[in-house]
This record gives structure tokens, sequence and C-alpha cells, in this order.
């Protein structure tokens, strides 16, 4: 699950980058860019749908569901203090997929029950991009995993050292940003996340 930040970029689009993480492996687009509103970050929301929908990829925007609307992104991913996952809900409609991050197992309860496809659930370890995270325990990743039935997916600090750890714990999947995005080659350190998490389930 790639999740954009264009503070990685260096003299990379954005689209390039997706396009390289897609070719690597990734199986779900977030498009998150804090700095962008408006028409800018709806041009490249549709910039990077045409990508996912070209690699049959589910495309999500982080907190904007007015944005996700406008370009018929499959969803978006809200967080707690975000816009609640009922009226997102509302105004995507019923096939919409919606993302909630959650840290607790009452929060996972009340994002499932309030209609949400999936948990974000983290951080893993402590973040640059997300400083203000806490850091869950792998009690606590399988606790939330087990306290709901739609998936969870592990978020902040996920990468190659730490995705061995978080196997076993009942996750549906890995929400990467920088171990992608900021790598020199984004579709190899895709590939080889993506590896990672393929051996560890055959396992």
């Amino acid at each position: 699950y790639a999740v954009t930040d264009n503070a990685w970029l260096g003299e990379r689009s954005l689209a390039e980058c997706v396009e390289a993480a897609l070719a690597g492996g990734a199986t779900f687009v977030q498009l998150r860019d804090k700095q962008a509103t408006g028409e800018a970050l709806r041009a490249e929301a549709e910039e990077l749908l045409a990508l996912c929908r070209a690699a049959g990829v589910p495309f999500v925007v982080n907190d904007d569901v007015e944005c996700a609307l406008a370009v018929g992104a499959d969803g978006v991913h809200v967080g707690q203090d975000d816009m609640a996952c009922e009226r997102a809900r509302a105004l995507l409609g019923p096939d919409a997929i919606v993302g909630v991050s959650t840290q607790t197992v009452e929060q996972a309860r009340a994002a499932e029950a309030a209609g949400a496809d999936y948990l974000g659930v983290g951080g893993v370890t402590g973040t640059a991009t997300k400083p203000e995270a806490g850091v869950l325990t792998p009690e606590e990743f399988r606790a939330i995993a087990a306290a709901v039935d739609i998936p969870v997916v592990a978020i902040g600090g996920v990468n190659a050292d730490t995705i061995p750890t978080l196997q076993g714990l009942g996750l549906a999947g890995y929400s990467i940003v920088s171990a992608i995005i900021a790598a020199d080659d984004i579709e190899a350190s895709a590939r080889e996340l993506r590896g990672l998490i393929d051996a560890g389930e055959r396992a």
C-alpha cells in the first residue's frame, strides 16, 4: 500500500514515483499531499488515478472527500481528526472505499461500525512522516486485528526491517511511505518489500 509524500520526490515527478511503485508491485495507492488543495490536488489526483486504473489498483485520496468525488477516486482515507467516517460514507456512497486511521481497539470497533472498509493502524515505529503518532506494540496490533472483521493495515514506520516483526499478527497489508517514495530506485524497493511480504505470508 504505497502512500505518496512530495517531500521525497527530489527531481522526480509524483506520477513517475507512483508509476515506479506500481511497477514494483504496489497493490493500493493513497495520494497524501498536505500542501496541495483545490485544483492543484485535483490535478495530482487525476494523474495518479489514471495510472492506478491502468494497473488495476485501487486509488484513494487522503482526507479530501471533495477531491475524491471530483476525480472519481475509489475512495478516501481519513484520520480520527478528519472528516468523520460516517460523513465520508454518506457523501461517497456505499461502493466507495473508506479507510480510517486508528490506534486502539475502541477506535477500531467504532470505525467499523461507522462503515469503514479497512483500518490503518499504527505507528509501527516513530516516523518523520507523522512524528506526532504513537507507537503500538505487536500485542496491540494483534488485538486490533482480532477485534474487527475488516482488513487492518499497518502504518507508520513500515519498512524492510519492521515488516518481519509484524507478520503473524493478523494484518492484511502494509502502508508504506518513505521506504518506497524516498528510495533511489522506487521500483526495486517496492519489489523488494513486496517479496518480503509475500514470503512472510507463505511461511
